[in-house]
């Protein structure tokens, strides 16, 4: 969700290499796709709405109603809906018990709606209190490791939970948020979306030409670089690309 849509499309479009087109879910909704598959979508803000710009996971359901009783259920809060809209889908914005926001959403959902594959971004990742306890959470309410044909595998890698499907890694839960970082921007519980670029500081000389600004310095594994950026409106996200040692030629 973006307080300017030209100007956030722009940056993006600048930065990754995205291309927009219209979206079904109404005027001020625009699809981003690389290379003809989509990859986001980004919304316009209205001025009464006290939101700040942000990136919000949606996560596929079977049924919206049914996901959003079961997250009330576990202590989880409804902020919007659930709505129908006119693509023939049904979704909300909901919270988990720590306050991390995402969505969720069912119907009209596209097989090139993925995470971790192809053009998509990379992963998700959420930082939060407790990352066993919140995936007992979305396990629940997502019914994530169900066996259930189409459904994610949870595994323990590394001090995080990982998500996987299809084999592909697409999420991160990672634990030890406490006492003052559960309240700062930056560090209290949230979903965080990872962006991959081939070629890391070309992308952060772009963001930071087109008006973003740095939050973090260059990390690196043995495998990939990456570092934390927001853009010209303040949604914060994570760009990141393989170590150049270890690209494939």
């Amino acid at each position: 969700m973006a307080r300017d849509l030209q100007g956030t499309q722009q940056f993006y479009g600048e930065v990754l290499g995205w291309k927009f087109r219209p979206a079904r879910l109404g005027e001020g909704w625009t699809v981003a796709e690389l290379d003809g598959v989509p990859v986001a979508g980004i919304g316009a803000l209205t001025a009464d709405l006290p939101a700040a710009a942000a990136w919000t996971p949606y996560f596929a359901v079977d049924d919206a109603d049914v996901a959003a009783a079961r997250i009330r259920e576990r202590s989880g809060t409804i902020a919007v809906g659930p709505v129908s809209f006119p693509s023939g889908g049904r979704g909300a914005l909901v919270a988990d018990r720590d306050g991390a926001v995402f969505g969720i959403w069912a119907g009209g959902v596209s097989a090139d709606w993925r995470v971790g594959h192809g053009p998509a971004p990379a992963w998700l990742e959420l930082r939060t209190r407790d990352a066993f306890e919140a995936a007992i959470f979305y396990g629940e309410v997502l019914e994530w490791a169900t066996g259930r044909p189409g459904c994610c595998e949870v595994s323990y890698e590394n001090d995080q939970v990982v998500l996987r499907q299809a084999g592909d890694p697409v999420a991160r839960l990672s634990g030890g948020i406490a006492g003052a970082a559960a309240q700062a921007p930056q560090t209290r519980p949230r979903w965080h979306v990872y962006f991959r670029v081939p070629d890391l500081d070309e992308a952060i000389a772009a963001a930071t030409a087109a008006g973003g600004t740095t939050l973090s310095t260059i990390v690196s594994s043995t495998t990939d670089r990456w570092v934390t950026l927001h853009d010209p409106g303040g949604a914060m996200f994570t760009l990141t690309a393989a170590r150049p040692d270890t690209a494939a030629p």
